[in-house]
């Protein structure tokens, strides 16, 4: 029989109140508490708190503090990431962003979700879809990628957009949800 770990990374509904998963969240949250609190000079300590803290990555790893996780293992990154202030990224499955990616402030990336029947929801259970993004994306502030959503290479997605589907690779997408209003040569 699955573990509540094994079925939250395979999308299937689990219990988040597995105390293994209870132990995990606290383990990032104690990462980021600590990453949180750096001073801006402390760029190492921030590299080896974001080697601790994500899954494997790429080099020149940047993220602005504050920054919130659910897991961070689930978190995966390419060369030359940025991250800029206040982003959340709750990865209860894989997040993958590709190289070269920019991330505004405030941007939220989902993967965790819940059952749409209302009976079944307040009984507990929880899944999620893994994020993928592609590689030289730049995501606006205060944009939002919701669970299952794959964006294309060299996308932009707009400030405050609410990314619902698929972005194709190449195009401009902005609103909620967001839709593309651009192509890019």
């Amino acid at each position: 029989m699955p573990t509540e770990k094994e079925k939250m990374l395979a999308g299937d509904l689990y219990d988040a109140s597995d105390p293994e998963l209870v132990a995990e969240r606290e383990r990032a949250r104690e990462l980021t508490r600590r990453f949180n609190e750096t001073e801006p000079s402390a760029g190492e300590t921030r590299q080896r708190l974001l080697r601790e803290l994500f899954g494997p990555s790429g080099e020149d790893v940047s993220v602005e503090p504050p920054f919130r996780c659910d897991y961070g293992y689930n978190v995966h990154v390419g060369d030359g990431f940025y991250a800029n202030f206040d982003c959340v990224v709750l990865d209860v499955c894989p997040v993958r962003i590709g190289r070269n990616c920019l991330v505004g402030p405030g941007v939220h990336v989902y993967t965790a979700t819940h059952p749409l029947d209302a009976a079944r929801r307040i009984e507990g259970p929880e899944y999620g879809t893994p994020v993928t993004i592609g590689d030289d994306v730049w995501i606006g502030g205060r944009a939002v990628v919701n669970p299952g959503v794959t964006v294309g290479d060299r996308a932009v997605i707009a400030s405050g957009a609410v990314v619902t589907s698929d972005v194709p690779d190449d195009v401009v997408v902005q609103g909620n949800p967001a839709e593309p209003v651009r192509r890019l040569d």
